[in-house]
């Protein structure tokens, strides 16, 4: 069994709307409470990297079924939204919905569209992050495939 260790370094200097600074890796970004929260807007927040998180694994692991499958990729990209629930006080990060746009060449068979079909719903179950929040965080897909 492999394991993968990631670091991350947190300085935050005051209270609740300080800003302060993350390093890991290649991620190199001062951080702040979101505006939409009464916060300083400064630099990106827990929200915006949760979904980031959610967002890249799910991508990257489509790109990766993609390319074993050997599908006859075109052009591949993603949006995806993060809803976060304020019921008495209490933030709930409650969904994330990706919305991805995945087209095959057009020598793309019918078989090649019915796989990357099942692939682009196989991704979200089998990526990292998503079975870490799976159960915490709603996940919802709304593809576009051509």
């Amino acid at each position: 069994m492999a394991e993968h260790h990631f670091h991350l370094k947190a300085d935050w200097p005051g209270g609740r709307n300080s800003e302060g600074y993350i390093e890991a890796g290649n991620l190199q970004t001062k951080i702040s409470i979101p505006t939409e929260m009464d916060g300083p807007g400064i630099g990106t927040n827990p929200d915006e990297m949760l979904l980031g998180a959610a967002a890249t694994c799910y991508i990257i692991t489509l790109a990766a079924m993609i390319e074993r499958a050997k599908l006859p990729l075109d052009e591949m990209s993603l949006e995806s939204e993060g809803i976060v629930d304020v019921t008495k006080g209490v933030f709930t990060y409650k969904k994330i919905i990706h919305r991805p746009t995945v087209s095959l060449k057009a020598e793309a068979s019918e078989e090649d569209r019915r796989k990357l079909t099942k692939l682009v719903e196989k991704a979200e179950k089998s990526c990292m992050i998503s079975r870490a929040i799976q159960g915490n965080v709603e996940l919802e897909l709304e593809p576009s495939i051509s």
